[in-house]
């Protein structure tokens, strides 16, 4: 059993009994799958933004809500559903949502009318929220520990798949059979990936202290306060950028249809690479991890007005953005994680909940700018949010913090003053957690 874990929860659940190694990597699996499916269906409008957008006759800012609308209901449903669910048989529940997602697909794909579009998205929202909020925080009970960090990223290696796989993919079947069908084709998958869960996902408890005591207790830590404003300004200067970078390439670079599928597989394959090599280097410096991922995303979106003029131009940069972004899920989930060691699914409900709604602010913000502006302006403005993360990561190396755990950055000080005064200690969330129960 102990094999299993990585340290007893809260609540004094151990946890699984001991599997087969090759049963939890296939678990392991099946949870990167769904995510797969969840990142593809709720990023697939940006490679189906005009499409979709002319079939319906509204704008872009306008069709850019099938972004924003996901992203504002994962960040509500993740602390409702999780705790909601606290005591109930967590791959039931990963089940229950793949369900969801698949139903939210068929919909979209047969919608007559643009608001029915959005109630899918509304489906795809509370999916996101539910499951990203259990899965993310699940290779640690699937795994031994000495494979935790491995099985970590491949579960992160989904953001990068449905950017290299699934939008790519998305678009290319739009092109040939219209953009109904990607959504029909998303939806078998789903129910593919739904047997799967059934078939090799355990049984796995309820991890404790998922309870709204714990969530509270948890932001009276500095580090995880920092981890909620590194997060946000990220991914506010991320998806208020790429979610119009479809426009910028019609309308900037000059691309075609057929190009611009090729470039976001670039994209997505540099993005497979910048998982994996920020999930090597994150553990150990999460500080400068996070913080180069903001610096390579704000370099991009500020130069892309200028060079993305010429395709060779955008390429080049697509590929450093795709390093860097595949970076930030991995680092800005462990961020949390090492802010509140003690509390695993609840650190995964703040990162869901926090990254979600950041993502429904920038691409509802950046939708705004590109109708009231241009596409350019939209990358300017980005990048200058994503320079001001950088200045955050660095004052949190400036103050010299610790994490809970002693865990410290091989780039801190040597003299770091460890945990900051604020900082909820190990016996306050383990008092929360068992007070919840």
């Amino acid at each position: 059993m102990a094999s299993t874990t990585t340290a007893t929860t809260p609540s004094g659940d151990t946890g699984l009994p001991t599997r087969s190694p090759l049963i939890g990597w296939l678990a392991v699996a099946s949870v990167m799958l769904g995510l797969f499916s969840i990142v593809t269906t709720e990023i697939l409008p940006i490679g189906l933004l005009t499409s979709i957008g002319s079939s319906f006759t509204i704008s872009d800012g306008m069709a850019g809500l099938m972004m924003t609308m996901p992203g504002l209901l994962a960040a509500v449903s993740a602390p409702l559903l999780t705790v909601a669910t606290a005591r109930f048989d967590r791959r039931l529940m990963l089940c229950v949502f793949m369900a969801l997602l698949a139903m939210a697909n068929f919909l979209a794909a047969a919608a007559s009318n643009y608001w029915l579009i959005l109630v899918s998205r509304i489906m795809v929202g509370i999916t996101i929220g539910g499951f990203w909020s259990i899965g993310a925080g699940l290779a640690e009970r699937l795994v031994p520990a000495e494979s935790v960090g491995r099985a970590t990223a491949v579960i992160f290696s989904a953001v990068p798949l449905g950017s290299v796989l699934g939008v790519p993919a998305g678009t290319f079947i739009g092109d040939l059979a219209g953009w109904r069908v990607t959504f029909v084709v998303m939806g078998a998958l789903t129910i593919g990936v739904l047997i799967m869960l059934l078939l090799a996902m355990p049984a796995p408890p309820p991890a404790g202290g998922t309870r709204l005591s714990v969530l509270r207790a948890m932001f009276r830590g500095v580090n995880t306060r920092f981890a909620l404003l590194l997060t946000f300004l990220v991914v506010l200067a991320h998806f208020g950028t790429y979610t119009y970078v479809t426009p910028f390439l019609e309308q900037v670079t000059h691309t075609s249809s057929q190009q611009i599928t090729l470039f976001l597989l670039i994209y997505g394959a540099a993005g497979i690479a910048g998982n994996f090599l920020g999930g090597a280097m994150v553990t150990r410096r999460p500080r400068a991890v996070f913080g180069l991922a903001a610096g390579l995303i704000a370099v991009v979106t500020l130069l892309l007005p200028i060079l993305g003029r010429s395709a060779i131009g955008a390429v080049a940069l697509l590929i450093v953005w795709g390093v860097a972004y595949g970076a930030v899920p991995v680092s800005s989930q462990t961020w949390f994680a090492k802010a509140t060691p003690h509390a695993p699914e609840a650190a995964s409900v703040l990162f869901t909940a926090s990254f979600q709604a950041t993502f429904s602010l920038g691409a509802l913000t950046g939708g705004v700018v590109v109708d009231h502006s241009s596409p350019s302006m939209v990358m300017t403005l980005g990048g200058i949010i994503a320079a001001c993360m950088v200045l955050a990561a660095w004052a949190h190396f400036a103050r010299g913090l610790t994490w809970p755990d002693g865990g410290q950055d091989r780039d801190a000080e040597p003299n770091a003053g460890g945990d900051d005064a604020e900082s909820p200690s190990r016996g306050e969330i383990t008092s929360a957690a068992r007070q919840s129960l």
